[in-house]
């Protein structure tokens, strides 16, 4: 396996409490890898720590084995692109204009043709033609993250963080932005790494899951190896029934359990 990112020994507290704990995770090229866990697991400090909007207290994150403290904050940009939970959705720009930010690092401020054409590229690839020039604040949720999708795919970085991009959308809405996300990955050979709630989701779409719990991975690995009914009791503290068709666990919640405070299995290989 070709490691694009890895993470080394990474910890991370704010203040005195402790988030990520002797983190460690080595993410392969041209995948998918969604990052799942209960609230307050440390999913979406992990990956802020990766796109450094947060330093962690020790610990080493390489990309194409550069580790990114090294790296300027436009050199950071080129190699990791960042889509956040909460947009401000608040852009007073066309479409275009908003995708063209994803150009910055590139050329600062000030576009050329070549950054037009490259904008234009990513529009048709996303089928935003007939929204191009509307308002951003004028599309609905969905459109709204297809178009910062479109916005990090401008930066032509080869890794893509996702922070829950389907939280506030309705479920066609999900299916369409995790299907693109699955075509991207697979023609353009990016990384994407998406903190999600949805598990199914997760199930459906990602060649790896990494599961976490208390600022740790419990388990890492294919969908139908890491989401087992044994790490959901001790993970999630619920029962579940799972039935795998094409090799995709679909989880159907049964009941929630009580669970010991810091209950932690024995971590899978990590793939």
């Amino acid at each position: 396996m070709i490691i694009k990112l890895a993470v080394k020994d990474l910890c991370f507290s704010y203040d005195s409490v402790e988030v990520l704990r002797d983190l460690s995770l080595d993410i392969g090229d041209g995948k998918i890898v969604s990052i799942i866990g209960p609230n307050g697991s440390g999913k979406s400090t992990l990956i802020k720590c990766i796109d450094r909007i947060i330093d962690p207290s020790s610990g080493h994150i390489l990309v194409d084995r550069q580790d990114i403290t090294a790296m300027s904050r436009m050199e950071l940009a080129r190699n990791i692109a960042y889509v956040p939970q909460n947009s401000l959705r608040v852009f007073p720009n066309s479409v275009f204009d908003v995708i063209l930010m994803g150009r910055r690092p590139y050329i600062g401020w000030k576009g050329s043709s070549n950054d037009d054409q490259i904008v234009w590229a990513v529009i048709r690839l996303l089928g935003l033609e007939e929204y191009a020039l509307h308002s951003f604040t004028e599309l609905s949720g969905g459109q709204q993250q297809k178009v910062l999708i479109a916005r990090a795919l401008a930066q032509e970085a080869g890794v893509i963080l996702l922070d829950e991009p389907t939280s506030n959308l309705d479920i066609w809405h999900q299916i369409d932005v995790m299907g693109v996300l699955r075509s991207l990955v697979r023609k353009q050979d990016l990384t994407a790494i998406i903190a999600i709630h949805d598990l199914n989701m997760a199930a459906r779409y990602s060649d790896t899951i990494v599961m976490m719990k208390h600022g740790k991975i419990v388990a890492a690995g294919k969908p139908n190896e890491v989401l087992t009914t044994e790490n959901l009791t001790a993970v999630y503290g619920i029962t579940a029934t799972i039935r795998i068709t094409d090799d995709i666990p679909v989880i159907i919640p049964l009941d929630r359990i009580p669970v010991k405070s810091g209950r932690i299995p024995a971590a899978a290989s990590h793939h």
